[in-house]
């Protein structure tokens, strides 16, 4: 249609054009600024960097679907919410096909970075998925959140509707339950060492 075409149409089809323009354009800012955000949750709440990606593409529909029910400012939290759901679906879904697929990692060689890193790099996201899939899901949310994601203690609170000092509580309880969990984690792994 042409922008002359346009100009001819009536008021009410002229609003809903404009309606639908700028639902467009609101997708299209918060799949840019945000799909990052909702791939690292989806990981954090146990997916694989395969599923994450389908992960993603399931909330960002959802979020089509929804998106004249997300108020504005609160794009974020809707989007949490909407993750944490895919996510214990795919989870769900695993339980009942545990095939692993596997997963592979396209890099450019020449940022690469050594073999040890990487090991080392892989050690260390184990254990923080390992130790974050142990949690509660109220404390990991929290940690994630504020740690990871470097949201606001407000904005967490929106997220998960919850309030501010509850969310401090969790953050407190999620601080010392990771410590906890990650040391314990470790002696193991020193004890296992020493027995081998």
């Amino acid at each position: 249609m042409s922008a002359t075409s346009a100009v001819s149409l009536p008021d009410p089809e002229r609003r809903a054009l404009s309606r639908a323009g700028d639902r467009d354009a609101r997708l299209s800012e918060l799949v840019r600024d945000q799909y990052a955000f909702v791939w690292r949750i989806l990981r954090r709440f146990g997916l694989s960097p395969t599923d994450a990606d389908d992960g993603a593409q399931q909330v960002f529909l959802v979020v089509s679907r929804r998106l004249s029910d997300v108020d504005p400012g609160s794009e974020r939290a809707f989007l949490f919410r909407t993750a944490m759901h895919v996510a214990s679906k795919a989870h769900r879904t695993r339980r009942r096909r545990p095939e692993d697929a596997g997963d592979v990692c396209d890099q450019n060689e020449a940022d690469a970075p050594s073999t040890d890193e990487l090991v080392d790099q892989r050690r260390a996201r184990e254990l923080l998925d390992r130790v974050l899939d142990e949690m509660d899901v109220d404390l990991r949310a929290v940690i994630v959140l504020f740690e990871i994601e470097g949201l606001t203690m407000s904005e967490i609170a929106d997220a998960l509707d919850v309030p501010p000092g509850t969310v401090a509580s969790r953050l407190r309880r999620a601080r010392a339950d990771l410590e906890a969990r990650v040391l314990r984690h470790q002696a193991k792994t020193v004890a296992g060492g020493l027995r081998s």
